[in-house]
């Protein structure tokens, strides 16, 4: 940011809507990407958002609804990896009284629940193909039956789903159903990584500082430059949901008005060493998931292995963490030897 940029207010570079969220940037890739959001909103399409974990595809989902003509309806939001496929059936399409052992009374599923506005599924590509077949009778047909049940149930849902993983690769690996993409994919919106939109980093700290610190006791009112060098130096495998997390753990700890360099995590300037190789190395350049597992495992290894503490550390649900370690072919109890030796 220049002088100029830094002596504008912040709320100059806030996207707002209905006071709830708030979308920061001066990036000309991003201002444009929600240019387009607001104008696809209003039209009522499905959306389909990739981008990597921690970029804000949630965000972005609410952005849209906000946008749109449904803002008066309910804005629900699922992670489809999270549960298993009974649960997900249940939670998705509902049930009836007596449905299946446990089922006292007849439930709501969040198709029903979302009719009148939008219904987000995250991580899409993890949902079993089973699934995605009962999903996409209900985009098509726009009604759904609750596990049970013999009625079906009209239903006006927009859907936006979600993916931190290559779209095109997960279809072809049979992740993802390509007529049920199709349905999904009327407009697709890819939000950049933190990587490739580094003038935002000053901006979201002065942001996340500004929001942690309010309504607390914290007397922290300012970032020191050498934490902003070295955070624009970072490569930020986590995106922005890792800054957010570094700015609150530097309010955490700062003793004086400043975040300075040694409230940052442990050994900081290590992990932002350069992600590229230099001119003397013959090894080949890692791509940017590979050095975004580097970094969980990196994290596990400070944690001495700990899931649920890592995945609070890298903004993730732990079954996510359990599948980026399982992708990668790492058991959760050799993370942290498995990480010992890719440092040696």
């Amino acid at each position: 940011m220049d002088a100029q940029q830094m002596a504008r207010p912040i709320k100059d570079y806030v996207q707002r809507f209905k006071a709830r969220v708030e979308l920061i940037t001066q990036e000309a890739k991003m201002r444009e990407l929600l240019r387009t959001a607001r104008q696809i909103a209003k039209s009522d399409c499905n959306v389909l958002i990739s981008g990597e974990s921690g970029t804000g595809k949630e965000l972005l989902a609410h952005y849209i609804h906000e946008n749109s003509s449904r803002n008066s309806g309910p804005m629900v939001a699922i992670n489809c990896g999270v549960f298993t496929e009974e649960l997900l059936s249940s939670e998705l399409f509902g049930h009836e009284k007596g449905a299946f052992t446990g089922a006292y009374t007849r439930k709501k599923g969040l198709v029903e629940i979302a009719s009148g506005g939008t219904l987000f599924l995250d991580e899409i590509t993890e949902m079993p193909l089973s699934m995605q077949v009962r999903l996409l009778r209900v985009i098509q047909e726009k009604e759904v039956s609750r596990v049970g049940g013999i009625h079906r149930i009209p239903v006006d849902v927009r859907f936006i789903a979600a993916s931190n993983r290559d779209i095109h690769d997960a279809i072809a690996a049979g992740h993802l159903r390509d007529d049920l993409f199709f349905r999904l994919n009327v407009v697709s919106l890819h939000i950049p990584p933190l990587s490739e939109r580094k003038s935002d980093i000053p901006l979201l700290c002065t942001y996340f500082l500004n929001n942690f610190a309010r309504g607390g006791n914290s007397g922290v009112v300012a970032i020191s430059p050498k934490v902003i060098k070295l955070l624009m130096d970072y490569d930020f495998p986590g995106n922005v949901r890792e800054l957010a997390n570094i700015i609150e753990r530097g309010l955490a700890l700062a003793t004086g008005p400043t975040i300075e360099p040694k409230h940052l995590p442990d050994d900081f300037t290590k992990k932002s060493l350069q992600v590229f190789r230099s001119k003397k190395e013959k090894k080949p350049y890692k791509t940017l998931e590979e050095h975004g597992m580097d970094y969980i495992l990196l994290v596990l290894n400070e944690v001495e292995g700990n899931k649920s503490h890592a995945a609070k550390v890298l903004g993730l649900d732990r079954s996510s963490l359990w599948r980026k370690l399982k992708r990668f072919g790492i058991a959760t109890d050799e993370a942290k030897s498995t990480y010992f030796s890719m440092r040696g």
